[in-house]
């Protein structure tokens, strides 16, 4: 395959993200596979993320369990014992010596699960006990955290961001998004609470920001990032005012000094004919004190767009990385891309749909 030589392009320009020296500002977000078996991670993922690997890029690792209670999905992996620290280690010592900076992505579902993924068969936690209006069936019903019960969740996610560092990984990401247990404490449509955690933004932030805290303080702040989606109403997680919840967010968030804030565009406004998506993060954006980071389908057209304008520093591609392990070369010769197939992100077989996605070839 002959190509034109490349023009500039603004994706592929250097970024210093706190004390990581970026080679371009395409990260991989971070992608749920399933396949993950016991929750452990397994050898092909080896290949997954070396391949995906780049000197001074960064990869954000699938959304990892932070305890027993934080599974609601099959073959999830997660990083609370030993087994599974040991596990992501030669993952992370793959991407290092392909040049990569890893981080992982720390999650709990909260009641996005039922009690076949709980220990002994348990409900779910939440910061509420409404279920979601799909999961009515008594085994889907969640149990409200009691106020004291909190800092023990706050404590699992600080163990978890300890065990990544163990394992190697540069930093973690917590992942504060997609209806997921701290955003449902975050989101009015959610968050019914009397106590110190419900009722005002300041309360329903207040899980969010301890857990930010104890993580900053497990690790440092320099390894710390945050993923939000004020705007997303994934899992029945909205809220009445998502520009007001981001403000608050960032602001919030300035004082650790963390090393970045990774924002979802709200697209789901978008489709109708063709319109363009309101820069509704700009705000956000300006008043974050950090490296920002912006996830929402993007190609690299847009991407360039984003960076040249200073929408924002880095973007976040998910599919079409999934797609193209060597998505930053095909970004700069401006490649073919390859197409995702939807019917294997998540499949009993281990290889297909993950680590068989071909690379460019070149002409001898």
């Amino acid at each position: 395959m002959e190509m034109a030589a490349p023009k500039s392009v603004p994706l592929l320009t250097s970024y210093k993200m706190g004390k990581f020296d970026l080679s371009h500002r395409i990260v991989l977000a971070p992608l749920t596979r399933q396949r993950s078996y016991g929750n452990v991670p397994q050898p092909l993922a080896i290949l997954y993320y070396s391949q995906r690997a780049s000197k001074g890029g960064l990869l954000i690792a699938e959304a990892t369990g932070v305890s027993d209670t934080a599974q609601g999905y099959k073959d999830t992996p997660g990083i609370w014992t030993k087994e599974q620290v040991e596990a992501w280690t030669p993952i992370v010592d793959a991407v290092h010596e392909k040049g990569g900076i890893f981080f992982c992505q720390i999650w709990h579902v909260g009641r996005v699960s039922n009690t076949d993924f709980q220990p002994n068969g348990q409900a779910p936690i939440s910061c509420t006990n409404k279920p979601l209006s799909h999961q009515l069936q008594a085994n889907a019903i969640p149990r409200r955290l009691e106020t004291e019960e909190i800092p023990l969740v706050v404590n699992d996610f600080r163990l978890a961001a300890r065990n990544a560092i163990e394992a190697g990984f540069d930093g973690v990401e917590i992942h504060g998004a997609h209806g997921y247990l701290i955003d449902q404490f975050m989101k009015d449509q959610v968050n019914d609470r009397t106590d110190q955690y419900g009722g005002s933004l300041e309360n329903r932030c207040r899980f969010a920001l301890e857990v930010v805290e104890a993580v900053v303080d497990e690790i440092g702040a320099d390894r710390v990032g945050i993923r939000l989606s004020p705007f997303a109403n994934y899992s029945e997680a909205g809220d009445s005012n998502p520009e007001a919840l981001g403000l608050y967010m960032v602001n919030a968030l300035n004082k650790y000094g963390i090393a970045y804030c990774h924002m979802v565009e709200p697209r789901m406004i978008k489709i109708v004919e063709k319109l363009e998506v309101p820069k509704s993060l700009l705000p956000m954006r300006k008043a974050f004190k950090g490296t920002f980071i912006t996830a929402g389908g993007y190609d690299r057209e847009e991407g360039n767009d984003v960076i040249s304008s200073s929408y924002t520093d880095l973007v976040a591609y998910g599919r079409i990385f999934l797609a193209n392990p060597d998505l930053p070369r095909r970004f700069e010769l401006n490649a073919p891309l390859n197409k995702c197939n939807r019917e294997t992100f998540y499949t009993s077989d281990p290889a297909v749909g993950y680590t068989d996605y071909p690379f460019l070839q070149f002409d001898s």
